[in-house]
């Protein structure tokens, strides 16, 4: 079994490099490290980064979950390929561009894009952040695939990862450490990320988001709510080229695995995405860039103009994110 022992990052195409920056920094609040080579990496904590945008086509390239030790690398990519996944071992360029001592790539049975590194470099300067939204930490990370109950059994299967709680045919949320959930699985047609989360400090900073949002005419795609899940009172925004933001706080831990029985909620029951009962409509998806090379996108960014896919295309109503 291969062990996650955290999330650490997500390197996301732009088609408009100057324009997911701008978003990161001075609307999210996150700390723009530094730009070279095309690649922008951002934090908002200890990380070198969480979120690297790769000038070229838009569309996630991949996410990334640390493992503890080279040994722990090399275990991983014997179980991925006797599975039958596709995997490929990372290069020093690669591992360069990552800020990471060593990684490989796979893509899971559904076609997500997932680096697993280890040695991601770590910053002991204080976050600067760009605003004052409160930010704690990079939060999780949440795919898309079209059966999530199957993709549950993927990462309890062949990972450390623990089922929390089901949305029934909508999602599958599950835990790496106490925190309810770092990694969710979202129903959608096709492989993408449906969100990025962030934790905040309190429910006002959460609340003062919103406002601040709704003032620079960002569009909310859901909250500010409550899940019934996590208990994480939540608030997701969308950004440019189809990537969802979530700002949440007080999320729910839980220590005592044995304990702990996953419950399914139904979708359509009043409370069961959002104890507030607010809006419960499905958020964007920032879909899987193709990419013949799985460090860096396919196309240059001057041939790369091939937008993100809409929102509407990524709707699936039972598919509701919850942090």
């Amino acid at each position: 079994m291969i062990e996650l022992t955290d999330i650490a990052y997500v390197r996301s195409g732009a088609a408009d490099l100057r324009t997911a920056v701008s978003f990161a920094t001075d609307i999210v609040g996150m700390e723009l490290v530094k730009e070279e080579d095309g690649v922008a990496y951002l934090r908002a904590d200890q990380r070198h980064h969480c979120l690297a945008f790769i000038e070229g086509r838009s569309g996630v390239l991949s996410s990334g979950f640390a493992v503890r030790d080279l040994d722990a690398l090399a275990a991983a990519e014997t179980e991925l390929e006797q599975i039958g996944l596709r995997v490929r071992r990372g290069t020093p360029e690669g591992a360069a561009s990552r800020h990471v001592r060593d990684y490989l790539t796979f893509e899971d049975p559904f076609g997500n894009r997932v680096d697993l590194v280890v040695g991601q470099v770590t910053l002991p300067t204080p976050v600067k952040f760009n605003r004052t939204a409160g930010i704690t930490e990079f939060g999780h990370i949440c795919f898309d695939a079209p059966d999530v109950e199957e993709a549950g059994r993927f990462w309890t299967t062949h990972f450390n990862a623990r089922v929390s709680d089901w949305v029934t045919g909508g999602a599958c949320l599950l835990r790496i450490d106490p925190v309810h959930h770092k990694l969710a699985v979202f129903r959608g047609d096709r492989p993408g990320l449906c969100h990025i989360n962030f934790q905040v400090e309190s429910i006002d900073d959460v609340m003062r988001s919103w406002h601040f949002l709704e003032e620079h005419g960002v569009e909310i795609e859901q909250g500010p709510g409550r899940h019934p899940q996590s208990t994480a009172v939540f608030l997701y925004f969308k950004g440019p080229e189809g990537l969802t933001y979530e700002y949440s706080y007080g999320v729910r831990r839980i220590e005592d695995d044995a304990a702990w029985t996953p419950r399914w909620f139904d979708p359509e029951e009043p409370g069961a995405i959002d104890m507030w009962l607010g809006p419960k409509a499905r958020v964007s998806t920032q879909y899987q860039a193709p990419a013949e090379d799985w460090d860096e996108p396919a196309a240059p960014a001057a041939a790369a103009q091939e937008p993100a896919a809409p929102a509407a295309a990524a709707q699936e109503p039972a598919a509701v994110p919850t942090a």
